[in-house]
């Protein structure tokens, strides 16, 4: 099976090593890459700086500028994102990756995941006031207090990071808001959805392909007879590198566990669940080019099993879920070395040697970061159109303290509020289910196979870091380009499609670097009305009476 992102890959590697010859009036790949590179390296000057509200146009928003209801509906990165558009690459592939390289179905799938969720579930909960939703903005990633106010989890922690049970019953029950406990809801339906998916769908295959692995003289493919001509990986190298990572784990966890909290069985069980998941996911990443994701799981699991321990769920979720997600990377690397003949000792090697270098130069930036920019990833302290407020790290702050330090029994058990939730989980396992049965009655609709409810019911599983802008942008982007293909069958779109995602990607990192480097660390900032963030200041305020909240009007 196929990576779809490792087409862009491709070609890039085809476009900067092979020899082409230039089309008749056109250009090569290798041009077309330098031209949207440059493109994309210039423009990003100004949505990244000069014209930051180009990342998130809220039209709607100016229309009433007064009006709660109208931001609500129109804020792009705190409301519904209603007309929201970004002329900003970033903003479109930051979070779901290039539409460029993601199959139509696959879009499709996403567009109608994310309306259901976005337009019906949402709205329908908010004001029917669901949990107290009024009490809280309808789009937020925070935790609160039922009159509104921000969650101080401080004052609930010990001074051995654990939960101080006397301080949480008198502070109250954690609450929040309606769109992130509905994203937890469809993160449950996408994780039952994904193993009953894979099971009808893909299990024969999956059988036959498994007995292959062990024949003895199986038919091979070409390009399989093609790389026998090299020196494949030995087993034991897989193996030794598994053994003396786990090992490290265990010791770093037994050794500093006053810190890490996590027990010896904790990483062994993360790695279970890694293990488990690695090929149902991988299927429907290979399929998709969207990966459902094990986060919510792992802090499920863990959160039940070692309560009111923060840094062990987090540990937990690293272990189990990035595991498979660095897995899956792993495969698809060399999946990509596999069709273009590179030695798989090299690509080995090359994928061993990259990781200690990254690492390596994530700890370094990370120290960097954390003493060059001042108050970095605080949220309490930054500007509302601080680039540095890290929502990726906030939502997995806010986790650790949903699953680790509170626990689920205390918010989706029978402790807490939002038990009802867990009616996900057997919604999502009936879904597919149902489209399985309807492609076996009516096997000559063929658009019914097409309907991938893993990929439709976690279509909205980056919301939050993510929001609704990135979204419409993103299906936009992947709607135009998927129409351009089928209906007009366009060879020149064919030709350059991938090599486009490549340079727009590689154009816009290079310059988010370098501005970083001459401007952003030197504090250099642009101070107009184009830089002021969307205009849709209300959109993040309650509608229930009684609450008060700074800057936000008070409903009697």
């Amino acid at each position: 099976m196929w990576w779809p992102s490792n087409l862009v890959q491709v070609s890039l590697f085809r476009a900067l090593h092979e020899k082409e010859k230039r089309p008749k009036g056109g250009t090569t790949r290798t041009q077309f890459f330098l031209i949207a590179l440059i493109s994309s390296f210039a423009y990003y000057v100004f949505s990244g700086f000069l014209f930051q509200m180009l990342t998130t146009i809220s039209w709607i928003c100016w229309l009433a500028p007064k009006s709660i209801l109208v931001q609500q509906l129109g804020s792009g990165s705190q409301g519904l994102g209603i007309g929201s558009l970004g002329f900003d690459w970033s903003t479109i592939s930051s979070y779901l990756g290039s539409p460029l390289a993601s199959p139509w179905f696959a879009t499709a799938n996403v567009a109608i995941g994310f309306c259901v969720v976005m337009y019906v579930m949402t709205p329908l909960s908010y004001w029917k006031n669901v949990y107290n939703a009024k009490n809280f903005p309808l789009f937020s990633e925070d935790l609160f207090m039922l009159d509104g106010s921000n969650y101080h989890t401080s004052s609930i922690i010990n001074s051995h990071f654990h939960l101080d049970k006397a301080a949480y019953a008198k502070a109250g029950p954690l609450y929040i808001s309606t769109f992130f406990a509905m994203t937890y809801g469809i993160g449950f339906a996408t994780l039952s959805a994904t193993v009953v998916h894979v099971l009808l769908f893909n299990g024969r295959d999956m059988w036959k392909q498994s007995r292959r692995a062990f024949e003895v003289n199986k038919k091979m493919d070409i390009h399989t007879q093609l790389m026998k001509a090299y020196k494949q990986v030995p087993m034991w190298w897989f193996i030794i590198i598994l053994l003396v990572n786990i090992a490290a784990i265990m010791f770093a966890c037994e050794y500093y566990n006053d810190i890490l909290q996590l027990p010896w069985w904790g990483v062994l069980l993360a790695c279970g669940i890694a293990l488990f998941f690695t090929l149902p996911i991988g299927i429907i990443v290979a399929t998709t080019n969207q990966a459902p994701g094990l986060n919510i799981i792992t802090e499920y699991i863990i959160g039940y099993m070692y309560p009111g321990r923060p840094v062990a769920n987090m540990c937990f979720k690293v272990y189990g879920y990035i595991s498979m997600t660095q897995a899956l990377t792993f495969l698809s690397d060399f999946k990509l070395g596999h069709y273009m003949k590179i030695p798989p000792r090299a690509m080995f090697i090359a994928q061993v040697v990259g990781t200690l270098i990254s690492v390596v130069i994530y700890q370094i930036t990370a120290w960097w970061l954390m003493g060059a920019i001042p108050n970095l990833c605080d949220t309490s302290v930054l500007p509302s159109d601080s680039q540095w407020k890290c929502p990726m790290d906030h939502v997995f702050y806010d986790a650790s303290v949903i699953w680790g330090l509170v626990g689920p029994r205390r918010i989706f058990g029978d402790l807490g509020v939002y038990s009802n939730v867990n009616w996900f989980f057997l919604g999502g396992a009936i879904a597919p289910l149902l489209v399985w049965l309807a492609h076996k009655i009516f096997p000559q609709k063929q658009w019914i196979g097409l309907i991938h409810m893993p990929v439709l019911l976690g279509a909205t599983a980056m919301m939050p870091p993510a929001s609704a802008v990135n979204y419409t942008s993103w299906i936009i982007v992947g709607f135009l380009s998927g129409f351009v293909v089928f209906r007009y069958r366009s060879k020149w779109w064919e030709r350059y499609n991938y090599v486009l995602s490549g340079g727009l990607d590689a154009g816009t990192a290079f310059m988010t670097v370098l501005m970083f480097i001459a401007l952003q660390s030197r504090n250099v900032e642009l101070s107009w009305w184009g830089n002021s963030g969307e205009g849709c200041p209300l959109a993040s305020c309650p509608t229930a009476p009684g609450i008060s909240v700074d800057g936000c009007p008070v409903f009697s």
